[in-house]
């Protein structure tokens, strides 16, 4: 503004200032105009967190998984082992799908092979 003016004249800029604020006062009205967006731009977040999702989750559970077949397939006569329910005792004779594992002495029951859960080591711990 030139120090010439007065503010008369100024007065009449700002009120149309003002009556643009009034008629945008709905932000939708307002906005400008944008393009679509393609499905491309929530494929790729989606995509993240379904690997993140794998790497965290899925594979450590069939690593463990894995190890757990292993150890399963390796038991032999002699071995002590708890199993899912809590039971623990000695492989008294090892067959293709089961265990017969003696509890107490004299007392042999037969177990499904992948009812065990845990190898017993000579301290006692489970390994």
């Amino acid at each position: 503004m030139n120090e010439t003016q007065t503010p008369e004249i100024a007065a009449p800029a700002a009120n149309a200032v003002a009556a643009t604020e009034v008629q945008c006062a709905a932000p939708e009205a307002c906005a400008p105009a944008q393009p679509p967006q393609s499905g491309m731009g929530m494929l790729v977040p989606m995509m993240l967190i379904l690997a993140i999702f794998y790497f965290m989750m899925i594979r450590p559970q069939q690593r463990k998984e894995k190890e757990r077949r292993k150890m399963i397939e390796n038991l032999r006569a002699g071995a002590k082992v708890v199993f899912a329910g809590g039971l623990m005792g000695t492989i008294a004779e090892a067959t293709e799908k089961t265990f017969k594992v003696e509890i107490a002495p004299g007392t042999v029951i037969e177990i499904a092979r992948a009812a065990v859960s845990a190898v017993i080591g000579e301290d006692g711990q489970a390994k």
